[in-house]
Protein backbone atom coordinates (compact mmCIF):
# COMPACT_ATOMS: atom_id res chain seq x y z
CA UNK A 1 0.00 0.00 0.00
CA UNK A 2 1.12 3.48 -0.80
CA UNK A 3 2.14 6.13 1.49
CA UNK A 4 -1.24 8.08 -0.55
CA UNK A 5 -3.42 5.36 0.38
CA UNK A 6 -2.50 4.41 3.35
CA UNK A 7 -4.85 5.36 6.12
CA UNK A 8 -4.05 8.06 8.28
CA UNK A 9 -0.63 8.60 5.43
CA UNK A 10 -0.35 12.53 6.81
CA UNK A 11 -0.17 11.53 10.60
CA UNK A 12 3.86 11.63 12.00
CA UNK A 13 5.09 7.73 11.80
CA UNK A 14 6.23 7.02 15.36
CA UNK A 15 9.98 5.39 15.27
CA UNK A 16 10.91 2.14 15.87
CA UNK A 17 12.14 2.13 19.16
CA UNK A 18 15.38 2.18 19.63
CA UNK A 19 16.61 -0.50 22.66
CA UNK A 20 18.21 1.22 25.38
CA UNK A 21 21.69 1.14 26.18
CA UNK A 22 21.38 -0.22 29.39
CA UNK A 23 23.93 -0.73 32.13
CA UNK A 24 23.10 -1.62 36.02
CA UNK A 25 25.11 -0.43 38.64
CA UNK A 26 27.68 -2.96 40.09
CA UNK A 27 29.11 -2.52 43.96
CA UNK A 28 30.80 -5.06 45.64
CA UNK A 29 28.57 -3.79 48.51
CA UNK A 30 28.46 -6.50 51.81
CA UNK A 31 25.32 -6.48 53.48
CA UNK A 32 24.38 -4.04 56.22
CA UNK A 33 25.43 -6.59 59.40
CA UNK A 34 29.24 -6.80 57.49
CA UNK A 35 29.15 -3.19 57.76
CA UNK A 36 29.02 -2.32 61.29
CA UNK A 37 31.26 -0.89 63.16
CA UNK A 38 30.56 -1.47 67.30
CA UNK A 39 30.17 2.62 68.48
CA UNK A 40 29.24 3.90 65.61
CA UNK A 41 25.78 6.03 65.50
CA UNK A 42 23.67 7.83 62.83
CA UNK A 43 21.82 10.21 65.11
CA UNK A 44 22.27 11.07 68.48
CA UNK A 45 18.88 10.15 70.57
CA UNK A 46 18.12 12.52 73.29
CA UNK A 47 16.97 11.41 76.54
CA UNK A 48 13.08 11.17 76.96
CA UNK A 49 12.85 12.88 80.87
CA UNK A 50 10.39 10.43 81.27
CA UNK A 51 10.92 8.16 84.36
CA UNK A 52 12.06 4.47 83.74
CA UNK A 53 9.71 1.93 83.62
CA UNK A 54 10.87 -1.78 84.99
CA UNK A 55 9.86 -4.66 82.77
CA UNK A 56 8.58 -7.76 84.13
CA UNK A 57 11.23 -10.22 84.43
CA UNK A 58 9.83 -12.67 81.74
CA UNK A 59 9.59 -10.20 78.64
CA UNK A 60 13.11 -8.17 79.70
CA UNK A 61 15.88 -8.82 76.96
CA UNK A 62 18.73 -10.43 78.63
CA UNK A 63 21.13 -8.61 75.79
CA UNK A 64 20.39 -5.27 74.04
CA UNK A 65 19.41 -6.37 70.52
CA UNK A 66 22.05 -7.22 68.07
CA UNK A 67 21.37 -4.14 65.70
CA UNK A 68 24.14 -2.66 62.93
CA UNK A 69 25.98 0.33 64.33
CA UNK A 70 26.96 2.61 61.02
CA UNK A 71 26.85 6.43 60.66
CA UNK A 72 24.02 7.76 59.14
CA UNK A 73 26.06 8.44 55.82
CA UNK A 74 27.36 4.98 55.89
CA UNK A 75 23.77 3.82 55.92
CA UNK A 76 22.29 6.23 53.09
CA UNK A 77 25.28 5.24 50.69
CA UNK A 78 24.35 1.04 51.27
CA UNK A 79 20.99 1.54 50.52
CA UNK A 80 21.65 3.93 47.72
CA UNK A 81 23.45 1.55 46.03
CA UNK A 82 21.55 -1.35 46.68
CA UNK A 83 18.80 0.71 44.71
CA UNK A 84 20.90 1.45 41.97
CA UNK A 85 21.15 -2.43 41.66
CA UNK A 86 17.21 -3.10 41.05
CA UNK A 87 14.88 -3.02 38.70
CA UNK A 88 11.22 -1.64 39.14
CA UNK A 89 8.19 0.28 37.98
CA UNK A 90 10.67 3.43 38.46
CA UNK A 91 13.38 2.69 36.54
CA UNK A 92 11.67 0.42 34.05
CA UNK A 93 8.98 -0.77 31.57
CA UNK A 94 7.87 -3.27 34.38
CA UNK A 95 5.05 -5.50 32.44
CA UNK A 96 6.49 -8.83 32.58
CA UNK A 97 5.38 -9.72 36.96
CA UNK A 98 2.58 -11.29 34.92
CA UNK A 99 -0.74 -12.51 37.57
CA UNK A 100 1.27 -10.06 39.78
CA UNK A 101 -0.20 -6.84 38.20
CA UNK A 102 2.72 -4.14 38.40
CA UNK A 103 1.43 -0.74 38.34
CA UNK A 104 2.04 2.62 38.73
CA UNK A 105 1.38 3.65 42.32
CA UNK A 106 0.96 7.68 42.23
CA UNK A 107 3.66 9.45 44.30
CA UNK A 108 0.81 11.34 46.38
CA UNK A 109 -0.14 8.85 47.95
CA UNK A 110 2.87 8.02 49.76
CA UNK A 111 3.49 11.46 51.05
CA UNK A 112 -0.36 10.33 52.35
CA UNK A 113 1.01 7.62 54.79
CA UNK A 114 4.18 9.33 55.96
CA UNK A 115 2.07 12.36 57.21
CA UNK A 116 2.27 12.14 60.97
CA UNK A 117 -1.13 11.60 61.17
CA UNK A 118 -0.67 8.08 59.72
CA UNK A 119 2.88 6.83 60.07
CA UNK A 120 2.74 7.91 63.54
CA UNK A 121 -0.53 5.92 64.51
CA UNK A 122 -0.19 3.75 67.58
CA UNK A 123 -2.13 0.51 67.03
CA UNK A 124 -3.07 0.56 71.09
CA UNK A 125 -5.03 4.12 70.70
CA UNK A 126 -7.95 5.08 72.12
CA UNK A 127 -10.74 4.43 69.57
CA UNK A 128 -11.43 8.34 69.49
CA UNK A 129 -8.13 9.41 68.72
CA UNK A 130 -7.90 7.66 65.86
CA UNK A 131 -11.34 8.37 64.39
CA UNK A 132 -9.75 9.62 60.91
CA UNK A 133 -8.11 5.97 60.62
CA UNK A 134 -10.73 4.30 61.31
CA UNK A 135 -13.67 6.23 58.73
CA UNK A 136 -10.99 5.41 55.80
CA UNK A 137 -11.45 1.71 56.65
CA UNK A 138 -14.81 1.77 56.81
CA UNK A 139 -15.05 3.85 53.72
CA UNK A 140 -12.80 1.35 51.61
CA UNK A 141 -15.07 -1.22 53.05
CA UNK A 142 -18.08 0.12 51.26
CA UNK A 143 -16.34 0.67 48.25
CA UNK A 144 -15.41 -3.05 47.97
CA UNK A 145 -18.90 -3.87 48.60
CA UNK A 146 -19.96 -2.52 45.89
CA UNK A 147 -17.56 -3.53 43.33
CA UNK A 148 -17.43 -7.39 44.68
CA UNK A 149 -21.37 -6.84 45.48
CA UNK A 150 -20.36 -8.97 48.86
CA UNK A 151 -22.11 -7.91 51.63
CA UNK A 152 -18.89 -6.98 54.39
CA UNK A 153 -15.39 -7.36 53.80
CA UNK A 154 -12.30 -7.43 56.18
CA UNK A 155 -9.32 -5.25 55.05
CA UNK A 156 -7.53 -7.26 58.20
CA UNK A 157 -5.36 -10.05 55.96
CA UNK A 158 -1.42 -8.72 55.10
CA UNK A 159 -1.54 -10.11 51.84
CA UNK A 160 -3.49 -12.39 49.33
CA UNK A 161 -2.59 -15.37 50.26
CA UNK A 162 -3.21 -14.26 54.21
CA UNK A 163 -6.77 -13.47 52.70
CA UNK A 164 -6.91 -16.66 51.30
CA UNK A 165 -6.36 -18.86 54.47
CA UNK A 166 -9.01 -16.05 55.92
CA UNK A 167 -11.34 -17.69 53.25
CA UNK A 168 -10.47 -21.09 53.64
CA UNK A 169 -11.01 -20.72 57.48
CA UNK A 170 -14.01 -19.27 57.41
CA UNK A 171 -14.99 -21.78 55.11
CA UNK A 172 -14.46 -24.42 57.66
CA UNK A 173 -15.64 -22.44 60.76
CA UNK A 174 -19.27 -22.47 58.49
CA UNK A 175 -19.49 -25.78 57.96
CA UNK A 176 -18.19 -26.59 61.42
CA UNK A 177 -21.68 -24.38 62.90
CA UNK A 178 -23.53 -26.47 60.32
CA UNK A 179 -22.35 -29.74 61.71
CA UNK A 180 -21.09 -30.63 58.05
CA UNK A 181 -17.17 -30.79 59.11
CA UNK A 182 -17.00 -34.09 57.32
CA UNK A 183 -16.47 -31.80 53.87
CA UNK A 184 -12.47 -32.21 53.69
CA UNK A 185 -12.15 -31.42 50.51
CA UNK A 186 -11.05 -28.31 48.17
CA UNK A 187 -11.44 -28.18 44.60
CA UNK A 188 -9.44 -25.14 42.25
CA UNK A 189 -7.74 -25.82 39.28
CA UNK A 190 -4.20 -25.90 37.42
CA UNK A 191 -4.29 -22.26 36.79
CA UNK A 192 -5.52 -20.65 39.35
CA UNK A 193 -3.09 -19.24 41.95
CA UNK A 194 -1.22 -21.97 43.33
CA UNK A 195 -2.01 -20.00 47.19
CA UNK A 196 -5.48 -21.43 46.64
CA UNK A 197 -4.14 -25.08 47.07
CA UNK A 198 -1.41 -24.38 49.53
CA UNK A 199 -3.45 -22.49 51.77
CA UNK A 200 -6.10 -24.97 51.14
CA UNK A 201 -4.00 -27.68 52.56
CA UNK A 202 -2.64 -26.16 54.92
CA UNK A 203 -5.70 -25.96 56.26
CA UNK A 204 -6.08 -29.76 56.30
CA UNK A 205 -7.91 -30.02 53.32
CA UNK A 206 -7.57 -32.64 50.41
CA UNK A 207 -6.76 -30.55 47.00
CA UNK A 208 -8.53 -31.48 44.02
CA UNK A 209 -7.12 -29.57 40.83
CA UNK A 210 -9.18 -29.54 37.62
CA UNK A 211 -6.40 -29.36 34.82
CA UNK A 212 -7.77 -27.14 31.59
CA UNK A 213 -9.85 -29.11 28.43
CA UNK A 214 -8.90 -28.43 25.40
CA UNK A 215 -10.00 -25.34 24.89
CA UNK A 216 -7.84 -24.04 27.44
CA UNK A 217 -11.11 -23.76 30.25
CA UNK A 218 -11.66 -25.50 33.88
CA UNK A 219 -13.15 -28.68 32.88
CA UNK A 220 -16.32 -28.48 33.82
CA UNK A 221 -17.03 -32.70 33.28
CA UNK A 222 -13.93 -32.85 35.92
CA UNK A 223 -15.99 -30.79 38.22
CA UNK A 224 -18.81 -32.73 38.10
CA UNK A 225 -17.06 -35.70 38.54
CA UNK A 226 -14.90 -34.33 41.37
CA UNK A 227 -17.71 -32.90 43.75
CA UNK A 228 -19.59 -34.48 46.78
CA UNK A 229 -20.80 -34.69 49.85
CA UNK A 230 -17.10 -34.07 50.75
CA UNK A 231 -16.65 -31.02 48.89
CA UNK A 232 -15.85 -28.15 51.28
CA UNK A 233 -15.46 -25.32 48.47
CA UNK A 234 -14.51 -24.55 45.25
CA UNK A 235 -10.97 -22.03 44.80
CA UNK A 236 -10.74 -20.47 41.76
CA UNK A 237 -9.50 -17.93 39.70
CA UNK A 238 -11.34 -15.91 36.94
CA UNK A 239 -9.74 -15.05 34.77
CA UNK A 240 -7.03 -17.69 35.59
CA UNK A 241 -3.76 -16.80 34.77
CA UNK A 242 -3.73 -17.67 31.08
CA UNK A 243 -5.73 -14.64 30.92
CA UNK A 244 -8.86 -16.51 30.00
CA UNK A 245 -12.01 -15.72 31.77
CA UNK A 246 -14.28 -18.81 32.04
CA UNK A 247 -17.72 -17.96 30.40
CA UNK A 248 -19.40 -21.03 32.57
CA UNK A 249 -18.17 -19.58 36.24
CA UNK A 250 -21.79 -19.21 36.95
CA UNK A 251 -22.57 -22.66 36.03
CA UNK A 252 -19.09 -24.28 37.86
CA UNK A 253 -20.50 -21.79 41.09
CA UNK A 254 -24.17 -23.77 40.45
CA UNK A 255 -22.55 -26.95 40.47
CA UNK A 256 -20.58 -26.78 43.40
CA UNK A 257 -23.75 -24.90 45.70
CA UNK A 258 -25.89 -27.67 44.53
CA UNK A 259 -23.88 -30.58 46.29
CA UNK A 260 -23.46 -28.05 49.68
CA UNK A 261 -20.16 -26.72 48.99
CA UNK A 262 -19.35 -22.91 49.17
CA UNK A 263 -17.62 -21.32 46.32
CA UNK A 264 -14.84 -18.45 46.67
CA UNK A 265 -13.47 -16.19 44.01
CA UNK A 266 -9.69 -15.34 44.13
CA UNK A 267 -9.56 -11.90 42.40
CA UNK A 268 -6.13 -11.52 42.38
CA UNK A 269 -6.53 -10.86 38.80
CA UNK A 270 -9.31 -8.59 38.61
CA UNK A 271 -7.25 -5.71 36.95
CA UNK A 272 -9.36 -6.19 34.02
CA UNK A 273 -12.61 -7.14 35.15
CA UNK A 274 -13.29 -3.92 37.61
CA UNK A 275 -16.48 -2.04 36.80
CA UNK A 276 -17.35 -4.73 34.80
CA UNK A 277 -18.39 -8.02 36.86
CA UNK A 278 -18.66 -8.85 40.15
CA UNK A 279 -18.20 -11.82 42.18
CA UNK A 280 -21.21 -11.67 43.59
CA UNK A 281 -23.11 -11.68 39.87
CA UNK A 282 -21.59 -14.80 39.91
CA UNK A 283 -23.13 -16.26 42.68
CA UNK A 284 -19.86 -16.59 44.60
CA UNK A 285 -19.94 -16.69 48.68
CA UNK A 286 -16.52 -15.63 48.95
CA UNK A 287 -14.15 -13.42 47.35
CA UNK A 288 -10.91 -11.52 48.12
CA UNK A 289 -8.92 -8.75 46.30
CA UNK A 290 -5.03 -7.92 46.78
CA UNK A 291 -5.22 -3.90 47.83
CA UNK A 292 -1.30 -4.19 47.06
CA UNK A 293 -1.76 -5.01 43.23
CA UNK A 294 -5.11 -4.18 42.15
CA UNK A 295 -5.29 -1.17 43.90
CA UNK A 296 -2.19 0.41 43.08
CA UNK A 297 -0.03 -0.31 46.38
CA UNK A 298 2.77 -1.20 45.06
CA UNK A 299 3.96 -4.64 45.13
CA UNK A 300 7.27 -4.12 47.13
CA UNK A 301 8.75 -7.59 46.31
CA UNK A 302 6.84 -9.51 48.28
CA UNK A 303 5.43 -7.15 51.15
CA UNK A 304 4.16 -5.08 53.31
CA UNK A 305 1.24 -6.22 51.42
CA UNK A 306 -2.99 -6.02 51.95
CA UNK A 307 -5.32 -8.19 51.62
CA UNK A 308 -9.63 -7.93 51.53
CA UNK A 309 -12.00 -10.66 51.98
CA UNK A 310 -15.16 -10.19 51.23
CA UNK A 311 -18.63 -12.38 51.78
CA UNK A 312 -21.87 -13.20 51.83
CA UNK A 313 -24.86 -12.10 54.05
CA UNK A 314 -24.50 -15.67 55.65
CA UNK A 315 -20.53 -15.76 56.09
CA UNK A 316 -20.65 -12.26 58.19
CA UNK A 317 -20.71 -13.89 61.65
CA UNK A 318 -17.28 -15.74 61.14
CA UNK A 319 -15.04 -12.68 59.20
CA UNK A 320 -11.86 -12.34 61.18
CA UNK A 321 -12.64 -9.45 63.95
CA UNK A 322 -12.90 -7.03 64.63
CA UNK A 323 -14.45 -5.30 61.99
CA UNK A 324 -14.85 -1.37 61.66
CA UNK A 325 -18.54 -0.54 62.62
CA UNK A 326 -20.02 3.11 62.05
CA UNK A 327 -22.55 4.38 64.86
CA UNK A 328 -23.79 7.23 65.92
CA UNK A 329 -21.47 7.74 68.09
CA UNK A 330 -18.89 7.79 65.45
CA UNK A 331 -16.83 4.56 64.12
CA UNK A 332 -16.25 1.78 66.60
CA UNK A 333 -14.57 -1.60 66.99
CA UNK A 334 -17.10 -4.93 66.53
CA UNK A 335 -15.89 -8.96 66.98
CA UNK A 336 -18.71 -11.03 64.57
CA UNK A 337 -20.32 -13.11 66.73
CA UNK A 338 -18.30 -16.63 65.13
CA UNK A 339 -15.57 -14.97 64.33
CA UNK A 340 -12.55 -16.93 63.45
CA UNK A 341 -10.27 -14.70 65.15
CA UNK A 342 -7.54 -12.31 63.83
CA UNK A 343 -5.77 -12.85 60.74
CA UNK A 344 -2.81 -10.95 61.67
CA UNK A 345 -2.49 -8.23 64.77
CA UNK A 346 -4.60 -5.06 65.22
CA UNK A 347 -6.90 -4.27 61.51
CA UNK A 348 -4.30 -4.43 59.10
CA UNK A 349 -1.97 -2.99 57.29
CA UNK A 350 -2.78 0.70 57.33
CA UNK A 351 -0.43 2.39 55.16
CA UNK A 352 -1.73 0.65 52.44
CA UNK A 353 -5.69 0.86 53.41
CA UNK A 354 -4.90 4.32 53.07
CA UNK A 355 -3.29 4.37 49.34
CA UNK A 356 -6.31 1.85 48.15
CA UNK A 357 -8.84 4.42 49.26
CA UNK A 358 -7.10 7.16 47.57
CA UNK A 359 -6.51 5.42 44.62
CA UNK A 360 -10.04 4.58 44.01
CA UNK A 361 -11.28 8.08 45.39
CA UNK A 362 -8.96 10.02 42.76
CA UNK A 363 -10.57 7.48 39.80
CA UNK A 364 -14.33 6.96 41.19
CA UNK A 365 -16.15 4.88 39.43
CA UNK A 366 -15.86 5.21 36.13
CA UNK A 367 -11.95 5.96 36.32
CA UNK A 368 -12.26 2.27 37.84
CA UNK A 369 -13.86 0.56 34.71
CA UNK A 370 -11.54 2.98 32.43
CA UNK A 371 -8.64 0.79 34.31
CA UNK A 372 -10.16 -2.26 33.36
CA UNK A 373 -10.56 -1.48 29.68
CA UNK A 374 -7.14 0.23 29.34
CA UNK A 375 -5.57 -2.80 31.41
CA UNK A 376 -7.40 -4.94 28.66
CA UNK A 377 -6.62 -3.06 25.30
CA UNK A 378 -2.64 -2.97 26.67
CA UNK A 379 -2.78 -6.36 27.24
CA UNK A 380 -4.42 -7.32 23.38
CA UNK A 381 -2.06 -4.63 22.10
CA UNK A 382 1.07 -6.29 23.45
CA UNK A 383 -0.22 -10.03 22.41
CA UNK A 384 -0.66 -8.86 18.97
CA UNK A 385 3.59 -7.45 18.94
CA UNK A 386 4.81 -10.29 20.58
CA UNK A 387 2.67 -13.02 17.95
CA UNK A 388 4.58 -11.23 15.19
CA UNK A 389 8.04 -12.88 16.86
CA UNK A 390 9.63 -15.56 15.66
CA UNK A 391 8.86 -18.34 17.70
CA UNK A 392 6.62 -17.01 20.26
CA UNK A 393 3.04 -18.17 20.49
CA UNK A 394 -0.18 -18.08 22.57
CA UNK A 395 -1.59 -21.70 23.72
CA UNK A 396 -5.45 -21.24 23.07
CA UNK A 397 -4.93 -18.38 20.77
CA UNK A 398 -8.67 -18.15 19.98
CA UNK A 399 -9.49 -17.42 23.27
CA UNK A 400 -10.04 -13.73 23.98
CA UNK A 401 -7.89 -12.30 26.73
CA UNK A 402 -8.55 -9.95 29.32
CA UNK A 403 -5.45 -8.75 31.73
CA UNK A 404 -2.39 -10.87 30.96
CA UNK A 405 -1.58 -14.05 28.73
CA UNK A 406 0.56 -16.70 29.30
CA UNK A 407 2.77 -17.27 26.06
CA UNK A 408 5.70 -19.53 25.17
CA UNK A 409 8.53 -19.96 23.58
CA UNK A 410 8.34 -23.56 22.74
CA UNK A 411 9.13 -22.87 19.12
CA UNK A 412 12.15 -20.92 19.51
CA UNK A 413 13.38 -23.50 22.22
CA UNK A 414 12.93 -26.31 19.54
CA UNK A 415 14.72 -24.39 17.38
CA UNK A 416 17.76 -22.78 19.42
CA UNK A 417 17.78 -24.90 22.38
CA UNK A 418 17.38 -21.59 24.23
CA UNK A 419 14.96 -21.69 27.19
CA UNK A 420 12.65 -18.79 28.31
CA UNK A 421 14.39 -18.56 31.59
CA UNK A 422 17.17 -17.62 29.87
CA UNK A 423 16.09 -15.08 27.40
CA UNK A 424 14.17 -13.37 30.72
CA UNK A 425 17.55 -13.24 31.73
CA UNK A 426 18.60 -11.52 28.88
CA UNK A 427 16.03 -9.67 28.02
CA UNK A 428 17.07 -7.98 32.00
CA UNK A 429 20.09 -6.46 29.70
CA UNK A 430 18.24 -4.18 28.37
CA UNK A 431 16.50 -3.00 31.87
CA UNK A 432 13.13 -5.13 31.74
CA UNK A 433 12.36 -8.40 33.03
CA UNK A 434 9.73 -11.19 33.00
CA UNK A 435 8.38 -14.29 35.09
CA UNK A 436 7.73 -17.62 33.16
CA UNK A 437 4.94 -19.20 35.46
CA UNK A 438 3.76 -21.11 38.08
CA UNK A 439 4.71 -24.34 38.05
CA UNK A 440 4.63 -27.13 36.60
CA UNK A 441 4.60 -25.99 33.79
CA UNK A 442 1.62 -26.52 31.93
CA UNK A 443 2.43 -24.36 28.92
CA UNK A 444 5.70 -25.62 27.47
CA UNK A 445 9.09 -22.74 27.69
CA UNK A 446 6.00 -19.98 29.34
CA UNK A 447 6.77 -16.73 30.08
CA UNK A 448 3.49 -14.33 31.53
CA UNK A 449 2.85 -10.78 30.65
CA UNK A 450 0.49 -8.07 32.16
CA UNK A 451 0.72 -4.71 31.15
CA UNK A 452 -2.14 -3.25 33.64
CA UNK A 453 -2.91 0.02 32.19
CA UNK A 454 0.00 2.00 33.41
CA UNK A 455 1.80 2.06 30.38
CA UNK A 456 2.04 3.54 27.40
CA UNK A 457 1.71 2.25 23.35
CA UNK A 458 5.38 3.27 23.24
CA UNK A 459 6.50 1.57 26.56
CA UNK A 460 4.81 -1.55 25.35
CA UNK A 461 6.31 -1.18 21.64
CA UNK A 462 10.01 -0.98 23.70
CA UNK A 463 9.10 -3.79 25.76
CA UNK A 464 8.27 -6.13 22.40
CA UNK A 465 11.03 -5.02 20.44
CA UNK A 466 13.43 -6.18 23.27
CA UNK A 467 12.13 -9.42 23.30
CA UNK A 468 12.14 -9.33 19.55
CA UNK A 469 15.68 -8.67 19.51
CA UNK A 470 16.48 -11.16 22.27
CA UNK A 471 14.33 -13.92 20.02
CA UNK A 472 16.89 -12.67 17.12
CA UNK A 473 19.91 -13.39 19.34
CA UNK A 474 19.20 -16.57 20.31
CA UNK A 475 18.47 -17.75 16.28
CA UNK A 476 21.61 -16.49 15.68
CA UNK A 477 24.02 -17.01 18.47
CA UNK A 478 22.20 -18.84 21.16
CA UNK A 479 25.52 -19.20 23.49
CA UNK A 480 25.83 -15.94 23.45
CA UNK A 481 21.78 -15.33 24.94
CA UNK A 482 22.88 -18.50 27.31
CA UNK A 483 25.92 -17.02 28.61
CA UNK A 484 23.97 -13.70 29.74
CA UNK A 485 23.79 -11.37 31.63
CA UNK A 486 26.11 -8.75 30.97
CA UNK A 487 24.85 -5.76 32.34
CA UNK A 488 23.67 -6.31 35.37
CA UNK A 489 25.04 -5.82 39.05
CA UNK A 490 25.28 -9.68 39.14
CA UNK A 491 26.51 -12.37 36.56
CA UNK A 492 25.22 -16.34 36.04
CA UNK A 493 23.82 -17.40 39.75
CA UNK A 494 24.18 -20.71 40.38
CA UNK A 495 20.43 -22.03 40.94
CA UNK A 496 21.47 -25.10 42.97
CA UNK A 497 21.43 -23.67 46.43
CA UNK A 498 17.87 -22.18 46.25
CA UNK A 499 16.52 -25.62 45.76
CA UNK A 500 18.05 -27.13 48.96
CA UNK A 501 16.11 -25.59 51.77
CA UNK A 502 19.19 -26.72 53.83
CA UNK A 503 20.98 -23.86 52.43
CA UNK A 504 18.54 -21.09 52.40
CA UNK A 505 18.93 -18.50 55.48
CA UNK A 506 16.41 -15.94 55.64
CA UNK A 507 18.46 -13.72 57.96
CA UNK A 508 22.22 -12.81 59.10
CA UNK A 509 22.01 -14.66 61.94
CA UNK A 510 20.64 -17.96 60.58
CA UNK A 511 22.88 -17.43 57.59
CA UNK A 512 26.29 -17.33 60.44
CA UNK A 513 24.71 -20.06 62.83
CA UNK A 514 24.24 -22.19 59.29
CA UNK A 515 27.57 -21.40 57.31
CA UNK A 516 29.55 -19.79 60.07
CA UNK A 517 30.53 -15.92 59.95
CA UNK A 518 32.39 -14.19 56.89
Amino acid sequence: MSAQTEPFATMPVAPKPALRRFHQARWDEPIIFELSQPGRRGIGVPESGLPEVELPEDIRRVNRPALPELSQLHVVRHYTRLSQENLGVDLNVDVGQGTCTMKYSPKVNDIFVRDAKIAELHPAQPLDSVQGALEIYWRLEQILKEISGMSRVSLQPGAGSAAIYANIAMIRAYHAANGESHRDQVITTMFSHPSNAACAKVAGYDIITLMPDADGFPDIEALKAAIGPRTAALLITNPEDTGIYNPQIKEFVDLVHGVGGLACYDQANANGILGITRAADAGFDLCHFNLHKTFSTPHACGGPAAGACGVAEKLVPFLPGPVVDKTDNGFVLATPAHSIGKIRPYLGVTPNVVRAYAWVMALGAEGLRDVAEIAVLNNNYLMHKILRIPGASVPWADKPRVEQVRYSWQELSEQTGVHSEEIGVRAADFGVHYWTSHHPYVVAEPFTLEPTESYSKEDLDEYAAILAHVADEARRDPAFVKGAPYNQSIHKIDPTSLDDPQQWSPTWRAYQRKHGAR
